[in-house]
């Protein structure tokens, strides 16, 4: 009797990616070297090469991990564990957060470009100290290495409280974690801090002038910029 030859096609195994099968190696180092919450990751430059992979590689994949609350990168002290999950809950996670990035950047892209718009007609003299005030935060922490992320989120704090909308306020306050996500992956990108903060200061010039047009643009670029994250291509 002939063998009967199977006519379903096979579905191909999906391959992780590269910062996918990284974070996997993290968290494999981090149990092998029973490392708990509190402790401190080996320096960058020495993981790196414990891993066989490039700084920027890691980089990539540390943000991964911060984005998810495992580690928490504090500048001049390096990678501190938060807490030790088990690999298949963090890769979950990272795919669950991939799905959605999508949506995030519709969200942001509709609320902030009208509180920027807003903001431009309906700022104070006190709105626009504030909004300086962060820019010069950013500034400094930028200038520091550091990655900018607190006076990233003081900025757009500040343009929110400027455009006077409670709506829009409590709507923002809404997805603020989410955006959190995207703010540390965009910002772990080589040479996005010094990008968006030079993006932040054309929305504030905008703001500055109360050009509500000109304002509404800055923002979208700047939302377009920040949105094209390297890790979850």
């Amino acid at each position: 009797m002939p063998r009967k030859t199977a006519t379903q096609q096979i579905s191909r195994v999906a391959r992780p990616r590269l910062y996918e099968q990284l974070v996997e190696q993290l968290m494999d180092f981090i149990e092998s070297a029973q490392l708990g919450p509190g402790d401190t990751l080996p320096a960058e430059r020495d993981l790196a090469e414990r891993l066989g992979v490039s700084r920027a590689t890691l980089a990539q994949a540390l943000v991964a991990l911060e984005v998810l609350g495992v580690i928490d990168v504090q500048h001049g002290t390096g990678a501190v564990l938060v807490y030790r999950p088990n690999v298949p809950s963090v890769l979950k996670g990272l795919r669950e957060h991939r799905n959605r990035l999508p949506e995030i950047v519709e969200a942001r892209s509709t609320l902030e470009v009208k509180l920027a718009e807003l903001a431009a007609g309906r700022r104070t003299d006190a709105d626009m100290k504030a909004i300086d005030k962060a820019l010069d935060v950013m500034a400094e922490e930028v200038a520091s290495g550091a990655k900018g992320a607190h006076g990233d989120e003081l900025f757009h704090q500040a343009i929110t409280a400027a455009a006077h909308s409670g709506v829009l306020a409590q709507l923002m306050s809404f997805i603020a974690e989410m955006i959190l996500e995207t703010r540390l992956e965009s910002l772990g990108q080589p040479g996005r801090p010094e990008q968006s903060l030079a993006s932040h200061r054309k929305i504030a010039d905008a703001i500055r002038v109360q050009d509500p047009e000109a304002a509404a643009a800055a923002m979208l670029d700047h939302i377009t910029l920040v949105s094209d994250v390297a890790l979850l291509k």
